[in-house]
């Protein structure tokens, strides 16, 4: 319920007081009624099983809850990563820069694998070919 109160996007006061149902429901029925939900080693193992014995569609709040929790640790991966990289971009010789130049300079930054796979010359003659330019690149 705690979580559930960090989106509030999805989760206004109805559906939290419907969750707060579904969650007391959702538990008597997996310790009670269905064995495939003893003996779950994690999470992800409970969201596989509420896929498989299709109770993702019953109880649809409880489900949102769990894709959260395995989306958490994901995002604020991405979000650290996106942080101390920077820290490279934005030092003292460019702490002037508008937020567009940084971001995209974050952008190549982070994916940079993707940008070691274009040619120096196909950027040349891409930024040649935008307009015409008294000096070849």
């Amino acid at each position: 319920m705690k979580l559930a109160k960090y989106y509030p996007s999805e989760f206004d006061e109805n559906k939290l007081r419907e969750l707060g149902f579904q969650l007391d429901s959702f538990i008597v029925y997996a310790q009670k009624c269905d064995r495939k939900f003893l003996n779950l080693k994690g999470i992800k193992d409970l969201a596989r099983v509420m896929v498989e014995t299709k109770v993702d569609q019953t109880w649809t709040h409880v489900y949102l809850l769990v894709k959260f929790t395995l989306i958490i640790p994901v995002a604020t991966a991405s979000v650290e990563r996106a942080f101390s990289s920077m820290k490279y971009i934005k030092n003292d010789l460019r702490n002037r820069m508008d937020e567009d130049f940084l971001n995209n300079c974050l952008v190549c930054y982070i994916k940079r694998g993707i940008f070691e796979t274009v040619s120096n010359d196909a950027i040349i003659n891409r930024f040649q070919s935008m307009k015409t330019r008294r000096e070849q690149l």
